[in-house]
């Protein structure tokens, strides 16, 4: 009960995932486009440059908005509304982030999961792999371990994955994730994999490592 949990949040690396787009015409602010989301990481200020992931296209925060109005710098966990001075192509998943330290593009990953369904890992199927508000489709495309959570040793000769099973593996996804490590950052170093069918949660992992980038 007096564990300090304030370090949780990474405050040194921007990362502000889209969630969706507000868009209105008022007096006061004509043509708005907003971007919404909760910032995953670092802090953000007015005027400050930044980069649109995964296009790569820079731009300037123009306004934050808190409850409706204006602040000047954000921070994590707050969920705010950004607009940019550039009209910029930014949608549901996309990430704003800053310029000089920008997570990576990646197509594949290595992550630690853990089996959360009833029914067994196939790595011959199609899954679904949400990271952040990014979806995308995605396969297992190697399992490197089974963890003996008994003894703590690794098993690479057990490749079946059934509920509770804690493994090793490497994903490949069709279209690239803005991602950090789960050590560098819990919001942006994590995933769930979802069945494309019945849209249950088939398991949750923490990315370990990069193995491709863009």
């Amino acid at each position: 009960e007096n564990v300090h949990i304030g370090r949780d949040h990474n405050h040194l690396d921007a990362r502000f995932p889209v969630q969706t787009v507000i868009r209105f015409n008022t007096l006061e602010y004509p043509d708005y486009r907003g971007y919404a989301g909760r910032i995953a990481g670092g802090i953000f200020k007015t005027g400050d440059d930044v980069i649109v992931l995964p296009s790569g296209k820079s731009s300037k925060i123009k306004n934050i908005q808190l409850d409706g109005k204006d602040i000047l710098t954000a921070f994590a966990p707050m969920s705010v509304s950004v607009t940019l001075e550039d009209d910029l192509d930014v949608g549901r998943g996309s990430m704003i982030a800053n310029p000089n330290n920008s997570p990576q593009l990646l197509l594949e990953v290595d992550a630690l999961f853990c089996w959360l369904n009833e029914k067994p890992l196939n790595t011959s199927t199609k899954y679904l792999v949400q990271h952040t508000t990014n979806i995308s489709k995605c396969t297992v495309k190697e399992i490197i371990y089974k963890l003996d959570i008994s003894t703590l040793q690794r098993n690479s000769d057990d490749k079946s994955i059934q509920l509770n099973d804690i493994f090793r593996a490497k994903i490949k996804t069709s279209r690239p994730i803005m991602a950090d490590t789960y050590r560098k950052n819990r919001i942006t170093g994590s995933m769930i994999l979802i069945d494309p069918v019945t849209c249950e949660t088939l398991a949750a992992g923490m990315i370990v490592q990069a193995n491709k980038v863009l």
